[in-house]
């Protein structure tokens, strides 16, 4: 009896209001588009800004490529995260018809306050948005341009740790009755005198349990967090989010809800992405991609990751899927192209990211193909010598875009594993049958015909179903298709509710 109340409640949990709710949320299942300020456009004058970059900084040509420098002690920092390529917030706020027409509805930055290097997770000011990209007032123009194309604005919060030249760090470090001492943990034991971040000397850790340090960084009205969701921000990516535990994420996500009740907060968790809920809304996502490279190179089954991906759900809650991220790669990590030298694998892993459940994020220049195996070189110049018409990739990425945003399921639905063996399948449904869309990948170099169940009984018998992406067909039998699906590739099934004649196949079906 137990068991059946509880099979019950499962499926009374998701209602036709669940739907509709979802799709008034803005958390659920966005495309970001993720902006590293100083390499995604340069300034219109760079020669008027070189006063901006005084040495140890050095100003960089467009053309010129990333490369690993060496540590300078005195910094604490590598040369190369002291080398600027020249763009700012208002460089940024030029592209925009770019961003907006790839398909994106968020642009997430990279850190933007002051600081002493290109990254800026070493941070001087909360306050002050870093001279060479601007100033708050560009911030807010900026933001305003995004809420007037009805798009969305996040910012990198990083509150685990500051700057090595901090006014606040530096007043803590030379005077020991200094009011900020608290912030900081000195000690002798530690090489630098005091902890940092993973041991990095310019990236001193913050003392997250002294309560000046949470008053000033999210509990009070005119904190960080709070400020910039009062004037307009809507949510926050929260830097190395698992240093800084489940206790502080709570407090950082009610505070932000306290200050904008539709704010989001993700947070940079990239491990399995359960059991971080509801202390942020969504985290790093990194798994399920994982789980399609893993597939693509012949490691793992398609049957066997549809397994593990309905265990995600399960394990996680589809609520904190949807309004967690999707990453191919970012600023951390090898760019997909050297991750995923094959043409046809990326194509497939672009129609994952897009077609599973999450906000997709493209990392700027990821849509062109741009390479870059790790840092520096993957938070190289934008290349916009790639952005044209015969660019098979871009073409590729706003084809699956514009099809994710014609498909309410792929933004908010649900979504449920099919039983197959070569195969990956998956259906992603809402309430409504017309929406249902049914995605098969093929991830072998042969053709493969599989017979498997739909898993949704409004299909009807002899139903047909379009595939999005060809002119293929096929059809539901009693429940079951039997799907032939050539080798790297990936059908994506729609209904078909009109035959164009007397009979309207679904008239009565919701």
């Amino acid at each position: 009896m137990a068991a059946l109340t509880l099979g019950l409640a499962a499926v009374l949990m998701t209602t036709p209001d669940t739907f509709a709710r979802r799709a008034q949320d803005w958390r659920n299942g966005p495309v970001v588009y993720q902006v590293f300020v100083d390499r995604f456009a340069p300034a219109a004058d760079l020669q008027a800004k070189r006063a901006l970059y005084p040495a140890p900084r050095k100003l960089m040509t467009w053309d010129q490529t990333p490369k690993a420098g060496r540590l300078d002690p005195a910094l604490g920092s590598y040369t190369h995260e002291l080398e600027f390529w020249g763009g700012d917030l208002q460089s940024l706020r030029g592209r925009l018809d770019y961003v907006e027409g790839i398909g994106a509805d968020v642009v997430y930055l990279n850190p933007i306050f002051k600081a002493l290097t290109n990254h800026k997770y070493d941070t001087q000011d909360y306050f002050a948005v870093a001279d060479n990209y601007g100033t708050r007032d560009d911030l807010r123009s900026l933001q305003d341009a995004l809420h007037g194309r009805g798009m969305r604005l996040m910012l990198d919060g990083v509150f685990n740790h500051m700057g090595r030249t901090a006014p606040r760090f530096l007043e803590a470090q030379g005077d020991p009755k200094s009011r900020y001492r608290s912030w900081f943990v000195f000690d002798p034991r530690y090489k630098s005198g005091y902890r940092g971040w993973a041991g990095v000397a310019n990236l001193p850790a913050l003392n997250l349990d002294d309560p000046g340090v949470r008053d000033f960084l999210w509990r009070k009205d005119d904190s960080v967090v709070q400020t910039y969701l009062r004037e307009g921000l809507d949510g926050w990516r929260l830097d190395v989010a698992f240093d800084l535990g489940p206790e502080v994420l709570a407090e950082i996500t009610a505070a932000a809800h306290k200050a904008k009740p539709d704010s989001v907060v993700v947070g940079e968790i990239s491990g399995y992405p359960s059991d971080w809920a509801p202390a942020v809304d969504g985290v790093f996502n990194f798994f399920p991609l994982s789980l399609g490279r893993d597939m693509l190179a012949g490691r793992v089954a398609g049957g066997r990751i549809g397994t593990m991906l309905d265990q995600m759900v399960e394990d996680a809650g589809i609520e904190t899927v949807l309004k967690s991220w999707l990453l191919l790669d970012n600023h951390d990590t090898p760019r997909l192209v050297d991750q995923v030298p094959d043409p046809a694998d990326r194509k497939l892993c672009f129609l994952l990211q897009v077609t599973l459940p999450g906000a997709p994020v493209v990392y700027y220049g990821t849509e062109l193909g741009m390479a870059g195996d790790g840092d520096p070189a993957n938070r190289a110049p934008m290349r916009w010598d790639l952005v044209t018409d015969s660019n098979e990739t871009l073409a590729w990425v706003r084809s699956l875009l514009t099809i994710r945003k014609a498909h309410p399921a792929l933004r908010y639905g649900d979504f449920k594993a099919l039983a197959t063996d070569r195969l990956l399948a998956y259906v992603r449904t809402t309430e409504k049958l017309r929406e249902t869309v049914l995605v098969v990948v093929n991830p072998t170099e042969t053709a493969v015909t599989e017979t498997f169940a739909t898993r949704v009984g409004r299909i009807m018998s002899w139903g047909e179903l379009d595939d999005l992406l060809s002119d293929a067909k096929t059809r539901s039998i009693n429940g079951l298709m039997r799907v032939t699906v050539p080798p790297k590739t990936a059908r994506l099934f729609v209904p078909i509710t009109d035959l164009g004649g007397e009979f309207k196949p679904y008239e009565r079906i919701p």
